[in-house]
């Protein structure tokens, strides 16, 4: 049974969660992504809101803004994309789409915005955009430390096959005796 360790600070102590959440992934984010997955999470802790959120209408209602107002729904789209997709991985079933889904939008809303502002400051966005299937994989990874997965085996297959996860594939490794691949679209001549 794994021993809690309580940290002095809520920073700290997310902080803490997500090195051992990578240490799971057996993937190293960077002191840039790692810091934004932590205070990620402790601006959404409290958001109940979010579960009742349809991405693709704020996507959309991000698209037609502009400026500043543009720049923070990008932001929330891809935050909320990158929530769902890691910890409620669950919601993209209920609503009949593929975690796929929230990750593309989610990687989409990021390099938007990376492309919107000027080169400095939307580098972290397009760093973002380029780690979303990693960071992904840090929550839902930070979601199962109890150890019960949130995704079932064929669904672990079809992430790995639309993203390239290596948690998902290496998931699908430890309960088949098969070695997964993704089929080739060419056809025969």
């Amino acid at each position: 049974m794994a021993q809690l360790v309580l940290e002095p600070t809520a920073t700290a102590q997310w902080q803490a969660l997500v090195h051992e959440a990578e240490a799971a992934c057996e993937c190293h984010l960077g002191e840039e992504l790692e810091s934004y997955l932590v205070f990620l999470m402790m601006r959404f802790v409290a958001r109940p809101d979010l579960a009742g959120r349809i991405m693709a209408l704020d996507y959309l209602r991000s698209c037609l803004s502009q400026g500043q107002q543009q720049a923070g729904m990008l932001r929330d789209v891809g935050d909320q994309c990158l929530i769902f997709s890691g910890f409620f991985p669950e919601q993209a079933e209920r609503r009949l789409v593929k975690v796929s889904y929230f990750i593309n939008m989610g990687r989409s809303a990021y390099d938007l915005l990376a492309q919107r502002l000027e080169k400095a400051a939307g580098e972290i966005y397009l760093n973002l955009a380029e780690g979303f299937v990693n960071l992904r994989d840090v929550l839902q990874a930070m979601r199962e430390i109890d150890g019960v997965p949130t995704l079932g085996v064929l669904q672990q297959l079809e992430l790995w096959a639309d993203t390239g996860s290596q948690r998902a594939f290496k998931a699908v490794a430890a309960e088949t005796d098969g070695f997964p691949v993704i089929p080739s679209n060419t056809r025969p001549s």
